[in-house]
């Protein structure tokens, strides 16, 4: 990093030195300029840089006060039925008390992202604001001790709220619309408020990740290592991996989470099971290899986060990130969930699915009980168990209901009776997903 050095600053600066005398005449020098708190940082990192040489301690200073200086301005985020929130109006994130709710969407947009996705043809196909074809909702439970990740289908057919205009003003509802479009309907707000009727939380927190996102990610934690139960080719993205253990980094990881065409039977909800595999390969490695006990790996990725990432403005505070960071860490792999938002094919539309009324209903009342679920179904499409591996835990069941719910209409989820908080929830065996503990391997097309 590299500043133009400020003014020098007057050695009788100061207002505990007095005047200087000389032969009894108060030498009186011109009013200096006040310090720009710009001028004053500048300053700070050159005597830390200095000092690094013999200091660990500014060397990590310098890497915190850099990271800081990175974050980005924050998207503003309306949400819960139309309130606007703000960092001061939001309680930070992983306090004392209270469950943790943060969407994560994925933009498929080519602008800015140069090299391969600069040509014409990359272009043509997604630009400008671009479309969410990933979008994930993380819940941590109030507690703290379990966490569930859910990922919604881009082919999901659903109804999408009035959303905040990009432009201003506002953007009317639809009573059907492909989920992947709310991004470039409204913006982060429009993901935002549409997954909150899906899911039935109030989601305070959102980013928003483009390509290089994922690149510098992965570079941050020196790659991810995957396991391939077969080749893996996809001309699309550029992939072709043999059968194995694959460590990816940088451009390939972006095309291994991008890849749809080779993975499970080609569609969306492959690409969901092999994107699980993927992020359930990372918080392993987070955890195993001590990066969260390593300031120097901790450093790059906090950087290749705030750098790479528009965070909301409800999580552009420093100390959130950092809350939000020890929230994580308490709850153990095996109480991470990753699961595929329940969903069947469109009967209007073989190459468009819609929720599954009574799966999604189960799911979004365990979600608003705030109870640990369990799954009970198979692996998604696009992944398979790896050889040896130990079976997840599974925990205690709740109670299944004696008669479904009142069907919803199409594209809604009907909610059935709250279910105990005590004990986990028993999700429908057509869910499909992995904890974080899991060892799965892609399964190509």
């Amino acid at each position: 990093m590299h500043h133009e050095p400020g003014p020098r600053a007057h050695p009788t600066e100061g207002p505990l030195r007095r005047p200087r005398r000389s032969h009894g005449v108060a030498i009186r020098h011109g009013r200096l300029p006040r310090r720009r708190p710009r001028t004053f940082i500048v300053r700070f990192v050159v005597a830390l840089v200095t000092v690094a040489m013999v200091s660990t301690a500014s060397v990590a200073a310098y890497a915190v006060l850099d990271t800081v200086r990175s974050i980005k301005p924050g998207i503003h985020l309306v949400t819960a039925k139309g309130k606007s929130l703000t960092a001061q109006n939001v309680a930070t994130v992983g306090a004392e008390s209270g469950a943790v709710n943060i969407l994560l969407a994925g933009t498929d947009t080519r602008t800015g992202q140069g090299g391969q996705f600069s040509t014409q043809d990359e272009l043509s196909g997604s630009s400008g604001a671009g479309s969410n074809d990933v979008t994930m909702v993380l819940h941590v439970s109030s507690d703290h001790q379990h966490a569930e990740v859910i990922s919604i289908p881009r082919d999901l057919m659903v109804p999408i709220p009035e959303c905040p205009g990009p432009n201003g003003g506002t953007v009317p509802a639809t009573d059907q619309a492909m989920f992947n479009t709310t991004l470039s309907r409204g913006g982060l707000s429009c993901i935002v408020l549409t997954a909150e009727a899906l899911t039935g939380l109030t989601i305070s927190d959102a980013a928003l990740i483009s390509f290089d996102g994922v690149i510098a990610m992965s570079n941050a934690v020196g790659g991810v290592t995957v396991c391939l139960a077969t080749p893996l080719d996809d001309p699309y993205v550029g992939l072709n991996l043999p059968a194995g253990t694959q460590t990816l980094v940088g451009a390939q990881a972006l095309a291994f989470v991008r890849s749809r065409h080779g993975i499970g039977d080609g569609s969306d909800l492959g690409r969901i099971s092999n994107q699980q595999l993927f992020l359930s390969a990372l918080l392993r490695k987070m955890t195993s290899a001590g990066v969260l006990s390593n300031p120097l790996t901790l450093f790059q990725l906090a950087h290749a986060a705030v750098t790479n990432v528009q965070l909301s403005d409800t999580l552009t505070q420093p100390t959130t990130l950092v809350s939000l960071a020890l929230t994580l860490k308490t709850v153990s792999l095996s109480n991470i969930v990753f699961l595929q938002y329940p969903a069947v094919a469109d009967p209007d539309d073989p190459n468009r699915v819609v929720p599954a009324t009574y799966a999604a209903g189960v799911l979004k009342s365990a979600l608003q009980n705030d109870a640990p679920v369990t799954l009970t179904g198979k692996l998604g499409s696009g992944t398979v168990a790896a050889p040896g591996a130990t079976p997840a835990p599974t925990g205690t069941a709740a109670p299944t209901p004696t008669a479904a719910p009142t069907p919803a209409p199409t594209g809604t989820a009907a909610v059935p009776s709250p279910a105990p908080t005590s004990t986990d929830v028993a999700l429908p065996s057509s869910v499909t997903g992995q904890t974080a503990a899991q060892q799965t391997c892609t399964k190509g097309n």
